[in-house]
């Protein structure tokens, strides 16, 4: 195997193409570089050089070896570029998983902020059903997740990201649809409810029921999905009403109304990560995903 020293030294011979010239630029004296030149020929078992007392020229194989060795260098160089990117997280790999909710809030800002400012790091987002995300953050299928609150995260450090209330999701075709101003839960009470499951979302769920109940009543759930889309693709066929975050408003159904509703609860998605995660890239995508 070359040393990459003789190569360095050939190079600059090359570029100089006096030994005298080249000694000084590598801060040698002119001995040692002709004897590590020498060792270089020896090992190749080709002459590279044509010496004479004034001016040193390459021979045929010298030329072609000139122009692979300045290569085989650039590539070190670059190699010792991108190790050094990827310990600052300037380079590499970054997967996040988030629910479909967070599809309509923090994620698209999040992969735009990002890529911006890191451009070398593939990221990778991965669309995931809420109760399987942290379980994938702590075996490390994932770098982080973006899931909504409630739940016991155990070893995983969290944080919020999104605080926002909830409205009325309406068929367009509901009598209150294309009413104005604010709605009153009371005025939902005895409609059928779509909603996630307490699986799924538990703390929201909790929230609406507890808001309805404060109203007097309980909701009539009518039916309980996975997704938050779902839950708006059943108000789109009059399924029944929901309580839905307002970033779902972006959703564009054409078949659904969103109605602020007063003293609303509010909605919270929460950032997972593992302390012991040593990707460096999840350190910068943290300091970027700013807290809500």
């Amino acid at each position: 195997m070359l040393d990459i020293k003789p190569l360095r030294y050939f190079v600059t011979l090359a570029e100089t193409r006096h030994f005298g010239r080249a000694a000084a630029r590598l801060h040698l004296s002119q001995p040692p570089l002709s004897r590590q030149l020498a060792g270089l020929e020896a090992a190749l078992g080709v002459k590279l050089l044509d010496r004479n007392p004034r001016v040193v020229s390459l021979t045929p194989a010298g030329e072609r070896f000139l122009a692979d060795a300045r290569a085989i260098l650039a590539a070190l160089e670059q190699a010792g570029r991108n190790a050094q990117a990827a310990a600052r997280g300037e380079a590499g790999t970054l997967s996040i998983g988030f629910t479909m909710y967070a599809a309509y809030s923090v994620i698209p800002s999040y992969a735009k902020t990002f890529g911006n400012a890191y451009p070398d790091v593939a990221l990778k987002l991965r669309e995931v059903v809420s109760q399987d995300l942290a379980a994938q953050v702590l075996d490390g299928r994932i770098d982080a997740a973006v899931v909504m609150a409630g739940g016991r995260h155990g070893e995983l450090s969290s944080r919020v990201v999104v605080r926002e209330p909830l409205c009325v999701a309406l068929s367009r075709h509901h009598p209150r649809a294309a009413a104005r101003g604010a709605m009153r839960i009371e005025q939902l009470a005895g409609e059928p409810f779509v909603m996630t499951s307490g699986e799924v979302g538990p703390a929201l769920r909790a929230s609406i029921v507890a808001h309805c109940r404060q109203a007097g009543f309980d909701p009539i759930v009518r039916l309980e999905v996975q997704l938050q889309q779902t839950v708006l693709n059943m108000v789109d066929e009059g399924v029944g009403v929901a309580l839905v975050p307002a970033s779902m408003r972006k959703s564009r159904l054409p078949g659904v109304a969103f109605r602020p509703l007063a003293g609303a609860p509010q909605s919270e998605l929460v950032m997972l990560w593992s302390p012991r995660n040593r990707n460096p890239c999840l350190s910068n995508f943290l300091a970027l995903a700013a807290p809500a």
